[in-house]
């Protein structure tokens, strides 16, 4: 599956994650996955998770995690972050070092209600071998959440800002790519060359997995365009704005300008 190029921005990644646009990812991402989530607990398994924002928050609401994360780094962060839950919160998290090519020995074969994959497609050089590796972790029924670049709206970013020649190269990226039979290519905002994938593509390498597509979501419609460095604001500013946010993100056509894509797929339910 190759080599996971994020770790080149990762300290601008973590110097970010209490400004406004990782609060609003990450907040919308809950929302949007809460939606198809029974009230049962739950198997989670969370690939690539990161500082464990999402992995935490399903720990609180009653569901046992397993989190997958590579990096020594991002692991203490999660650790860090762990900590803070309760005891009862806190059994119910594992964490793991190893990456999706290690996913069978990691996970030793077992399967899960619901596999994440958020923020981790972007930074792999294609999709079709990393959607069929988290597709085998999910048990029956299961549930399977993609968070990665929107492909079909690359040049939506520099046009709100105003960017002109960056929205036109965004552009001629996204006709090269179709052109050439490839995903487009793009430098993102924590420095590191990446790869967004279309809708489309993500259909294309779930059907071939074996899921079903039962919803997706565009995020940050609306406040792309805000400074890398913008505060989050008050309670009751943030409150209407992740309002406006989830709904423009799961009502056409807004919803396909976000600048990330969540997909979510199901596996076949076992037949009597």
């Amino acid at each position: 599956m190759g080599d996971n190029t994020f770790l080149a921005g990762q300290q601008h990644w973590l110097e970010r994650l209490g400004n406004l646009r990782n609060v609003v990812r990450q907040e919308l991402v809950a929302r949007q996955l809460s939606a198809h989530l029974s009230a049962r607990p739950l198997t989670v398994l969370d690939v690539g998770a990161g500082q464990g924002t999402q992995a935490l928050r399903l720990a609180r609401a009653g569901h046992v995690v397993t989190a997958v994360e590579p990096d020594p780094r991002m692991r203490a962060v999660f650790t860090e972050d762990a900590a803070a839950l309760d005891e009862e919160d806190r059994a119910r998290v594992s964490l793991v070092d190893a990456d999706l090519a290690g996913l069978s020995d990691a996970t030793r074969g077992t399967a899960y209600d619901v596999v994440l994959c958020h923020g981790v497609l972007m930074y792999l050089p294609e999709s079709r071998a990393a959607v069929a590796a988290l597709a085998a972790r999910l048990a029956p029924g299961g549930l399977l959440s993609i968070v990665t670049r929107n492909g079909d709206a690359m040049a939506w970013r520099p046009a709100v800002r105003h960017d002109w020649p960056a929205a036109q190269a965004m552009l001629d990226e996204q006709r090269r790519a179709a052109q050439e039979g490839r995903d487009a290519l793009y430098r993102n905002e924590i420095g590191v060359d990446a790869r967004a994938d279309s809708l489309a593509s993500l259909h294309r390498n779930l059907e071939a997995a074996g899921l079903h597509v039962d919803a997706w979501y565009g995020i940050r419609v609306a406040s792309d365009d805000v400074p890398l460095d913008a505060a989050t604001p008050g309670p009751e500013e943030l409150s209407v704005l992740l309002e406006v946010e989830e709904r423009l993100g799961s009502t056409d056509p807004y919803r396909a300008l976000g600048t990330l894509v969540h997909v979510l797929a199901r596996a076949p339910r076992r037949t009597p």
